[in-house]
């Protein structure tokens, strides 16, 4: 009888942790319509479980729902403001909600944004993302509002020392932002021969293709990738 007493006391858990299960496939596989409201429900009775916080934060970052996606990350931020990763997406999803607002107020959510990816590297010295994206805020922002290549620079200096690969990369990017195109070549170049990624050759080839009129050596260069493979 004791037994089937903890049974029928254990039932509720057990579907509820099946429902976060199925909702969790769900959103690895991709199906983020059908993974939404499964984990919208179980987060009615586990408000505070982070994972579906998370996953549901990434779904409206998808959908392009910056508001929800900001609470969301927000949210998590209060939970565990040890994590991160958390202001990572939360510094994120404010940029992007800066983009589709007036200049007067993006103006006003700069600071916030770039404290995060700080915050970010502050918990996690070793966040790679964190730097790409106050390499690229940096790039973006006039200098009267904090924009500043030396700043940019210095985040993708400290890139390579964390990931050589991301290091030459960014700094290929940057050389490329201002034109430089020759220097942006070499870092491009320097990438493949550490990391040799579709990525590597792509911005190479991108840049002879698309920025230096060299669609021979763009074409070369694929050509190179396939061979490897």
């Amino acid at each position: 009888m004791k037994l089937l007493a903890s049974f029928f006391l254990l039932f509720p858990i057990l579907l509820c942790s099946q429902s976060f299960e199925k909702g969790e496939k769900l959103f690895v596989d991709g199906k983020f319509d059908q993974a939404q409201p499964i984990l919208e429900s179980y987060l009615k009775s586990n408000p505070s479980n982070l994972k579906a916080i998370e996953y549901l934060g990434d779904i409206a970052g998808y959908d392009k729902s910056w508001d929800k996606a900001i609470g969301y990350y927000k949210k998590l931020k209060i939970l565990k403001p040890t994590e991160a990763n958390f202001y990572y997406k939360y510094g994120g999803a404010l940029g992007m909600k800066s983009l589709e607002v007036n200049k007067f107020k993006a103006l006003g959510m700069i600071s916030e944004i770039r404290s995060s990816f700080e915050k970010a590297i502050l918990l996690n010295p070793k966040h790679v993302e964190a730097r790409w994206a106050l390499i690229e805020l940096n790039l973006k922002l006039p200098g009267i509002v904090g924009g500043s290549e030396s700043k940019a620079i210095k985040y993708s200096t400290e890139l390579r020392e964390i990931s050589p690969v991301d290091g030459y990369l960014s700094r290929g990017h940057i050389e490329e932002y201002f034109n430089r195109y020759s220097s942006a070549e070499q870092q491009y170049k320097r990438a493949i021969l550490i990391g040799g990624s579709k990525v590597c050759y792509q911005k190479l080839a991108d840049l002879y293709k698309n920025k230096m009129k060299q669609p021979d050596k763009s074409n070369a260069i694929w050509e190179e990738y396939k061979n490897k493979k």
